[in-house]
């Protein structure tokens, strides 16, 4: 389980730092993306400074159920925000919301810990 944890935290990593990072250099696609959203650019900034955040937040010790979280909520209005609002499929947001869960089930500990 150890290396199955190891490597979901990876691929949401890649993945949200990838996202992250675009939001918040300003990739035009993510622009027009929360242009089409219609909540302004300093959405996209508060969105890329999460995605990045939790993606580093995933390698702490204690703070996976924390980071995959905030990255599943995230996923959860991404896809939302498809399905309503812009279109395209929301399957790539699913899938990494899926991630998520999976990675909280791997981590359930950590709620017992905190408690």
């Amino acid at each position: 389980m150890r290396y199955l944890s190891i490597g979901l935290r990876a691929v949401l990593t890649l993945a949200f730092i990838a996202a992250g990072g675009a939001k918040l250099l300003g990739v035009e696609m993510m622009v027009a993306t929360f242009d089409a959203i219609g909540v302004g650019q300093w959405f996209r900034y508060v969105t890329g400074a999460i995605e990045v955040g939790a993606a580093i937040l995933l390698w702490l010790p204690g703070r996976q159920i924390l980071a995959a979280s905030l990255l599943g909520a995230t996923m959860v209005c991404a896809v939302a925000a498809h399905i309503f609002i812009l279109g395209p499929s929301a399957a790539p947001a699913i899938v990494l919301g899926l991630i998520c869960a999976a990675v909280i089930y791997l981590h359930r500990s950590q709620l017992k810990q905190s408690m």
